[in-house]
């Protein structure tokens, strides 16, 4: 991977992290178009994504703080400690399939471009669905609602498959506000993303650098998705918040059957 690849792919990846329209398909086609698409390039996509949540919390900073406060400045329970608990069962399912499911994930990605499409037309149908679906709204998220969430970011690591689209749509058609659902989707993704991008450091330390990405690509690749990854971030939540999300179903629609095509 030659430098500037890593920079578009960087600058993909940070645009498209914050929108319901799968920065890991796009990340997937934008690495066939540029030929360096390969199982081991999982490394590059564990880097930026590291990127982006890095942004995530540079830019939510104020309201990850005020939990982390809430959380450990009282030994009463308090809205904040239910708040991080929620989030802690949430990342139950991703936890269960990134240690018992790790390699079949990994075997997904890197291969053509159909997998893709199909899930970015299965994101489609669940935005379009949480767009026109009216169910009874709740005043704050559940804890079997955070579970419910998490079982949907789990399958969400397939590559097409919005990882916000998908918890934010769940969320709604489970009743949750779309402000809730913003705030939340964006933060349960967290610690797992962290949690995958420090045991690829260490990988990278035990073993080196794959022989088809360098370590000034990875630099170049980290460097450009946290910077478009806050600008992206401190504009595109308030889209995701009030936007319609059917726009973003028919972008999904567009791009899905496009990479379909292109598969064939």
């Amino acid at each position: 991977m030659e430098w500037y690849e890593a920079l578009l792919l960087g600058l993909v990846q940070g645009l498209t992290e914050f929108l319901p329209v799968s920065s890991s398909g796009h990340l997937e086609i934008g690495q066939v178009l540029f030929g360096t698409a390969g199982e081991k390039n999982l490394t590059f996509a564990i880097v930026v994504h590291a990127a982006t949540v890095l942004s995530t919390i540079v830019i939510l900073w104020k309201e990850i703080a005020l939990l982390f406060k809430g959380t450990f400045t009282t030994k009463s329970w308090n809205p904040e400690k239910t708040y991080i608990a929620k989030l802690c069962v949430s990342m139950i399912p991703v936890f269960v399939v990134g240690v018992f499911f790790k390699d079949a994930v990994e075997s997904f990605f890197g291969k053509d471009l159909l997998l893709v499409g199909i899930c970015l037309l299965v994101t489609a149908l669940l935005l379009a669905f949480a767009y026109f679906a009216k169910p009874r709204q709740k005043s704050e998220i559940s804890y079997i609602d955070a579970f419910i969430i998490g079982l949907s970011q789990a399958v969400a690591v397939l590559p097409g498959l919005s990882r916000s689209g998908t918890t934010i749509a769940t969320g709604l058609l489970l009743g949750n506000k779309k402000e809730n659902m913003a705030q939340f989707s964006f933060l349960m993704v967290l610690v797992p993303i962290l949690g995958e991008a420090f045991l690829e450091f260490i990988d990278l330390i035990k073993e080196g650098a794959p022989m088809d990405i360098s370590y000034m690509s990875l630099i170049i690749g980290f460097a450009a998705a946290f910077v478009s990854g806050c600008i992206a971030c401190r504009f595109m939540i308030n889209i995701v918040k009030k936007g319609k999300l059917i726009y973003f179903a028919l972008y999904c629609v567009i791009v899905g059957g496009i990479a379909i095509a292109y598969s064939l």
